[in-house]
């Protein structure tokens, strides 16, 4: 897939919520793909603020929080939006939904997640919750960000990004 040189791609990650696994793979993938990506998220039915405990471990991981926030995805599919060269759902909910139409042909894949905003029970629990959603998410967006794609055709690349969201990556906790 050949992009223009000095050009990033346009990555949008999807949840329903847009609260915690979307904002977190929006603020992971602006890191390990700086330069190279530029990403957003959006839910299909915003809660309209993030999730504190997304918001905390991430400026406690030295990631900058000031410009996220919840947000529609017919934000994406209006007039004057970035045009998306990929899109990604993270959560089972969204890539069930019927999305609105994106301009351009932007390729899609589904990396479910388990929502830790949906966690209930100690703040151990529910910190190793966002921990863990952090884990799997940095580990598939560095191996996404790493992929070589002047050298991979489009089937190819569909393939590479089906197989990282396939991936079983969650922390194994006692």
């Amino acid at each position: 897939m050949t992009s223009d040189p000095g050009k990033a791609f346009n990555i949008l990650f999807l949840c329903t919520g847009n609260s915690a696994r979307s904002i977190l793979a929006e603020s992971i993938m602006n890191k390990v793909g700086a330069g190279k990506f530029v990403a957003y998220s959006a839910g299909s039915m915003p809660k309209g603020e993030v999730h504190p405990k997304a918001l905390d471990l991430l400026s406690g991981l030295g990631y900058p929080t000031a410009g996220l926030r919840s947000k529609s995805w017919d934000e994406f599919a209006a007039p004057g939006a970035p045009e998306l060269d990929f899109i990604i759902t993270v959560c089972d909910n969204a890539a069930g939904e019927v999305c609105p139409i994106w301009p351009g042909q932007p390729m899609t894949a589904h990396w479910g997640i388990p929502d830790p905003a949906a966690v209930e029970g100690s703040r151990v629990e529910i910190n190793f919750a966002f921990n863990d959603a952090y884990q799997v998410l940095n580990n598939r967006l560095t191996l996404f960000a790493s992929l070589p794609f002047d050298g991979l055709d489009r089937m190819s690349l569909k393939r590479r990004m089906d197989e990282i969201g396939a991936k079983t990556d969650a922390p194994e906790r006692a």
